[in-house]
C-alpha cells in the first residue's frame, strides 16, 4: 500500500475539485429538466425523479467524499493516520469515485448512472485526470483491502474500525457510552427483541443518569447543553448496543427541539428540566393513516372549547405512546384549511400506562402494531375522540404554526437518524466479523476467503464514510448554519449503509444467520426501518434534490464555502 499521506491528500484535494464541476454541471442539465419559466416546477421533479433523486446521490458521494479528505487531513496533522485509517480512506476514494463515474445505487435495483443525470462524455472529462486515475488505480485493491482485514482481524472485533477522528472529550463520551452499553444494553438487547419486550425502566432511568436525555438541553433547564456532534457519538454507541436503546433519546431530542424553537418561556420552564432529567418521557404523534410522509394533509383536528382543545382523529406508527409522559401531537386548527397552514402542535400530559392498561385517560385508546424489529418501545395506532388538553398546551400559544416549528426539528431528527444507522452497521460488522474469525469451513476460518474478508472491508469504509458525513452534518447545525441538506445526505446514505452492513452480515453466517436465535436476525430487522422513518428514502432525495436545484444557479463551490 503506497505510504505518503501527503501525496494522497493533494490528488484528493485536486479529485474534489473535479468533482465540483461536473457535480454543478449535473445541477444544470437536471435543473433544464425541471424547469418551468424560470422556477423549479414540482410536477417536473416529479416526472424527473430518476435525474433529480439521482443527483442528490451524486451530490451525496460528492459530500461524502470531500469529509473523508477532511477527516484524513485532520489525522494526518495529529499523527493519528495510522495504517487502519488509510486503507479505509484509500478505499473509500477508490471505490466512490467508480461509482460516481459507473453508477451509484440508489438500491439494490437502482443504479443511477452519469448519462441518467444527462451528463454526456465530454461532461466528465475534468474526472479524467491523473489525480482521480491514480485514486481510483490505488484505492479499493486486494493490498489494502487485505491491509484492513488483517488489521480488523488483530483487532478481535473492538468496536471501531479505525479512529473516529474525534475529540478527546468526545471521545471520552464514545467511551463511556460503550461501557454502559456493553454492559447493561448488548447482552439483553436479544432477549428483549425475542419477547418483544418494553425494555426495562432501570435501563431508561440509568440513561437519565448519565444525561442521555438532556444532552443538548441548556443547562439553564438542567441539561448538559451540548451539541449535536456529542448527541451522534453517544446515539451511535446506545444504537450499536440495541436501536431501541439508541432511539429512545430521539423522542426527548424531537420534544425538547420542538419547545426550545417554538415555545412559551412557560412552556420552557416547565418541560425542559423534567424531559432532561427523565422525569418524563415524550413521543411524537404526527404520522396518519394514509398520509405517510405528506404532513400537509393530516386530518386530525383540534377545536377550541373555551379553556381547552378537544383533539379527534387517528394517528399511526406512534413510537412508545403507552409510556410516554407527553404527547407533541401535531393537528389542524384551522377547518378551513386543506394544507400545512392550519396545523398546530400541542404539548399533551397523559399518565403512564402498562400492557393491562395502555391508556389510562379519557378521549385516548390504541392498539398496538406487531412489527419486524425496533421493538422494545413499540409501535401503536391511536385513536382521540374529544381528548381535551388545555389551551395553554398550544406550542407557543398561537395557532397555524405547527407544521413550521416541527420542519425546525427535521435537521436534528435526521442527523440523529444517520447516528442511529452508524450504531447498527457497527453492530452487524462486529456481528460479522465475529462469526467470520470463528467459524470453520474447508478447514479454515471463513474471513480467510476473500469474498467474505471482502464484504467486511467494505463494511468498515463505508461506516467510516457515513459516520464522518454525519459528524459533519452535526458540526453544520452545531455552528448555528441552515444544515438540512447534509442532514438528508447523512441520513440518506446512512440508512443504505446500515441495511448493506446487516445483509452482508446475515449472509456471511450463512444458514445460522436466517435462525431467530442468531443476533444477525434482530440487526436485519432493526435495520431495515432505518431507511423509512424520518423520512423515506425516496422522499429524503426528493428533499435533498428539490435543495440543490433550488440552488442550481449558485457555483456549488461557493456555495459549500
Amino acid at each position: 500500500m503506497p505510504t505518503s499521506p501527503i501525496s494522497f491528500l493533494a490528488r484528493t484535494e485536486k479529485a474534489i475539485d473535479a468533482l465540483d464541476v461536473v457535480l454543478g454541471t449535473a445541477k444544470a442539465r437536471v435543473r433544464a429538466l425541471v424547469d418551468q419559466d424560470g422556477r423549479v416546477a414540482a410536477a417536473l421533479v416529479d416526472r424527473e425523479q430518476r435525474a433529480a433523486h439521482g443527483l442528490a446521490w451524486f451530490a451525496t458521494y460528492v459530500e461524502a467524499l470531500r469529509e473523508m479528505a477532511g477527516y484524513a487531513e485532520r489525522l494526518v496533522a495529529d499523527g493519528r493516520f495510522g495504517v487502519v485509517e488509510e486503507a479505509i480512506t484509500r478505499i473509500a476514494f477508490g471505490e466512490y469515485l467508480s461509482q460516481l463515474i459507473g453508477g451509484i445505487a440508489m438500491s439494490q435495483g437502482e443504479i443511477v448512472r452519469p448519462a441518467d443525470l444527462g451528463l454526456s462524455r465530454d461532461d466528465l472529462a475534468p474526472l479524467g485526470i491523473e489525480a482521480i486515475e491514480t485514486l481510483i488505480a490505488r484505492g479499493n485493491t486486494a493490498e489494502n483491502r487485505a491491509a484492513l482485514v488483517a488489521a480488523m482481524t488483530v483487532s478481535g472485533g473492538q468496536a471501531t474500525i479505525g479512529d473516529p477522528g474525534l475529540d478527546e472529550t468526545l471521545d471520552e463520551f464514545r467511551v463511556q457510552m460503550r461501557r454502559f452499553a456493553d454492559a447493561a444494553v448488548a447482552p439483553n438487547a436479544h432477549k428483549w427483541h425475542l419477547a418483544n419486550a418494553y425494555i426495562p425502566i432501570e435501563i431508561i432511568s440509568q440513561l437519565a443518569e448519565l444525561g442521555v436525555f438532556g444532552l443538548t438541553i441548556p443547562e439553564a433547564y438542567g441539561g448538559l447543553g451540548l451539541g449535536k456532534e456529542s448527541m451522534c457519538v453517544v446515539t451511535e454507541e446506545l444504537s450499536r448496543g440495541y436501536i431501541g436503546v439508541g432511539s429512545l433519546g430521539t423522542r426527548s431530542e424531537i420534544a425538547a427541539e420542538l419547545i426550545l424553537g417554538g415555545g412559551t418561556d412557560a412552556q420552557k420552564g416547565y418541560w425542559l428540566p423534567k424531559i432532561a432529567s427523565g422525569e418524563v418521557l415524550p413521543t411524537a404523534v404526527f404520522t396518519e393513516p394514509n398520509t405517510g410522509s405528506d404532513l400537509g394533509s393530516l386530518r386530525t383536528r383540534a377545536v377550541r372549547d373555551g379553556d381547552s382543545y378537544r383533539i379527534t382523529g387517528n394517528k399511526t406508527w406512534i413510537t412508545h405512546p403507552v409510556r410516554a409522559d407527553l404527547m407533541t401531537i401535531l393537528a389542524r386548527t384551522d377547518p378551513a384549511s386543506s394544507d400545512y397552514r392550519g396545523l398546530s402542535m400541542f404539548l399533551a400530559s397523559k399518565p403512564r400506562g402498562n400492557d393491562s392498561e395502555p391508556f389510562p385517560v379519557t378521549g385516548l385508546t390504541g392498539g398496538e402494531i406487531e412489527v419486524l424489529g425496533y421493538r422494545g418501545m413499540k409501535e401503536f395506532e391511536l385513536a382521540f375522540d374529544g381528548f381535551e388538553v388545555p389551551a395553554t398546551s398550544l406550542l407557543g400559544g398561537v395557532e397555524g404554526q405547527g407544521f413550521k416549528q416541527l420542519m425546525q426539528t427535521f435537521e436534528s431528527a435526521r442527523i440523529q437518524t444517520a447516528a442511529r444507522a452508524v450504531g447498527v452497521a457497527q453492530n452487524a460488522l462486529e456481528l460479522g466479523l465475529k462469526y467470520a474469525q470463528e467459524r470453520i469451513q474447508f478447514a479454515r476460518a471463513l474471513i480467510q476467503f476473500p469474498r467474505v474478508s471482502d464484504k467486511l472491508v467494505m463494511m468498515a469504509v463505508e461506516i467510516t464514510i457515513a459516520r464522518q458525513l454525519t459528524y459533519f452534518a452535526a458540526r453544520q447545525k452545531d455552528e448555528g448554519r441552515r444544515a438540512d441538506l447534509e442532514a438528508g445526505m447523512a441520513k440518506l446514505l446512512a440508512a443504505r449503509v446500515a441495511w448493506a452492513a446487516a445483509d452482508n452480515a446475515l449472509q456471511i453466517h450463512g444458514g445460522n444467520g436466517f435462525a431467530l436465535e442468531f443476533e444477525i436476525s434482530r440487526v436485519l430487522c432493526d435495520a431495515r426501518i432505518l431507511n423509512i422513518f424520518e423520512g423515506a428514502g425516496e422522499i429524503q432525495a426528493q428533499v435533498i434534490a428539490r435543495r440543490l436545484l433550488d440552488n442550481a444557479s449558485k457555483s456549488y463551490i461557493s456555495e459549500k464555502k
